[in-house]
């Protein structure tokens, strides 16, 4: 993820609920969480998005295209850590 799409922000976020994030997912840290959070719902509305539009696949079909063996957290973990904070001046 390219620094300059990144944004420091003041947030209120229910402590308990993103305690239970963490441990859900095995996220390392909050911003981990909410970054996984984020990017979770990101995927989800875009599945939804390509469902509604309609793929011409029968119920069966649409079945056999996802792997029985997928494991979000596996995959997420696999994607490696987000880097955060501030770029360095490259330009001197």
């Amino acid at each position: 993820m390219p620094y300059n799409s990144c944004m420091k922000m003041t947030m209120f976020i229910d402590d308990a609920l993103l305690e239970r994030v963490m441990a859900a997912t095995g996220a390392a840290s909050k911003t981990a969480a909410i970054d996984l959070a984020l990017r979770e719902i990101d995927r989800r509305s875009e599945l939804k998005r390509l469902a509604a539009k309609g793929l011409g696949l029968s119920a069966a079909e649409l079945r056999e295209t996802f792997d029985p063996a997928y494991d979000l957290n596996t995959l997420r973990k696999s994607e490696g850590p987000v880097k955060y904070g501030r770029r360095t001046n490259t330009r001197r």
